[in-house]
């Protein structure tokens, strides 16, 4: 199955999606953990908006995401597939825990700290290419940004 390939949209999975072209409708914090793991409850948000049509400006399986998907090992098309199935939260951690590479805990808590605290500096070259222009764009000018994950708390106003 393709991320782009259109899977049915199932009434649970409705009022399980996020309508993220409503304005102040944002995704979860990336710093939100879901099964353990930061990013993924953002990437379960996104993915229930775009199967439903309601993602707005939002990917899924974007780079972002696939951090994620990368270190856990998890298809990004199975994720999604058990998402169209409805999925709650509670189902999606245990399906995440059931795919996840196993790993010793402090593996992962290592993992999920490094992203908490990813300066921009860190991150690829593209990526510091691609921020360098978001940021003037769409951060407030007296919000300083510490670490990269700033960047959505600060423009999605958790912050």
């Amino acid at each position: 199955m393709s991320t782009t390939t259109a899977l049915p949209v199932s009434d649970k999975l409705k009022a399980l999606a996020l309508d993220l072209t409503k304005p102040k409708t944002f995704p979860r914090s990336p710093r939100e953990k879901l099964a353990g793991y930061v990013l993924a409850g953002r990437t379960l948000d996104k993915c229930r908006a775009v199967l439903n049509g309601t993602n707005g400006e939002y990917h899924f399986n974007c780079p972002l995401d696939r951090y994620f998907f990368d270190f856990t090992g998890i298809d990004a098309d199975d994720f999604k597939a058990k998402v169209a199935a409805g999925a709650t939260d509670e189902e999606m951690a245990e399906f995440v825990s059931q795919h996840a590479k196993t790993r010793p805990a402090i593996e992962v808590i290592k993992w999920n700290n490094e992203w908490r605290d990813k300066r921009l500096s860190d991150l690829p070259d593209g990526l510091q290419e691609f921020m360098e222009t978001y940021i003037p764009q769409f951060i407030p000018k007296n919000r300083p940004v510490h670490v990269f994950f700033d960047v959505y708390d600060i423009e999605e106003q958790r912050m």
